[in-house]
């Protein structure tokens, strides 16, 4: 479960892009990087608003930033900005049926955490090697874009993964009483809208944008069982990759958030039966912050005041190969 309090300034198919599939548009020129629009094409046959982020020096390490559920490309962009500005290539995007990327009335949209994890993340990291054919790929995934790169046919291509906030996100484990507004959210709101308006309107009580059905339904399952995704093995999910991805990652955790503790975030890292994981799990106060939570690690209010949480990041992007 993503909650997502803060706004933005708030089976198995290969997805293809390639210069048919793919169109650009300059959006801004910053002193030493350049910055555009991007859309790609997924094997779906739908069409990702994505931005690319691309220092005017060469790019060795180029980044996908996955994002959480019902959160847009611009909530990142400060941090994708700050990634750029160290030397790396980023590309950020809206996931199908998440803000630029809608293209039908939501009640009409088939999108679901599987066809996120399935399509539009493997399209995404098409285009990232398209766009920076000499650089390695590393993923940052946020919460769900953690989540989810073990649907990804095409996950050989990353070379480390750094996850934050990133969990299973199961309401049994959150402590009260937060655990009472997930309930109500999960198995009432969630069921009532979907069948009412044929959609989730979870923006109306700050829980980021409105979500496809499919979306909704997926993740009201997943929270309520052991392993989030896992619980879909054998069932909605009968190809996957949790038991092959074996890149580097670092998991970055903090002790006010309600959703991602560490017990839950232990609970989704187990779920990656080979993955080599470097758990952090922090204290906002020791940063002297008074909150990070779930989503706020990303806020440019964070960076000033705790650069060193962003530069962690860095730092682990440039001790990867």
């Amino acid at each position: 479960m993503d909650n997502h309090n803060t706004s933005p300034t708030a089976e198995l198919s290969s997805s293809v892009v390639n210069s048919n599939l793919t169109s650009k548009s300059n959006t801004n020129d910053a002193s030493n990087i350049d910055t555009y629009s991007l859309s790609i094409m997924t094997d779906r046959n739908q069409a990702l608003a994505a931005t690319v982020y691309r220092p005017k020096d060469a790019t060795k390490k180029a980044i996908m930033m996955a994002p959480a559920t019902g959160i847009k490309r611009h909530f990142y962009h400060n941090f994708a900005t700050y990634l750029a500005e160290s030397g790396f290539g980023v590309l950020t995007f809206d996931n199908e049926g998440i803000g630029e990327s809608l293209s039908t009335e939501l009640a009409k949209c088939s999108a679901s955490l599987i066809s996120w994890g399935r399509h539009d993340m493997p399209a995404v990291l098409d285009a990232l090697q398209d766009e920076f054919p000499d650089a390695t790929y590393h993923l940052i995934g946020h919460s769900a874009g953690g989540q989810l790169i073990g649907l990804m046919p095409n996950y050989q291509a990353i070379g480390s993964v750094f996850n934050v906030a990133c969990s299973s996100g199961r309401i049994k484990n959150m402590g009260m009483p937060y655990k009472l507004k997930a309930m109500g959210f999960m198995d009432a709101f969630i069921p009532f809208t979907n069948l009412t308006l044929g959609y989730t309107p979870s923006d109306k009580i700050g829980m980021g944008e409105p979500l496809p059905r499919g979306v909704a339904r997926q993740w009201r399952e997943w929270c309520n069982g052991e392993g989030y995704i896992k619980t879909a093995f054998g069932k909605s999910i009968h190809t996957h990759f949790y038991d092959e991805l074996s890149m580097p990652a670092l998991w970055l955790g903090f002790s006010d958030d309600d959703i991602a503790n560490s017990e839950n975030m232990d609970d989704m890292i187990r779920v990656f039966t080979k993955m080599p994981v470097e758990k952090r799990f922090l204290d906002p106060e020791d940063f002297g912050l008074n909150h990070i939570g779930h989503m706020r690690y990303f806020s440019s209010k964070t960076n000033i005041k705790a650069p060193q949480l962003w530069q962690m990041a860095v730092t682990w992007l440039h001790d990867q190969p």
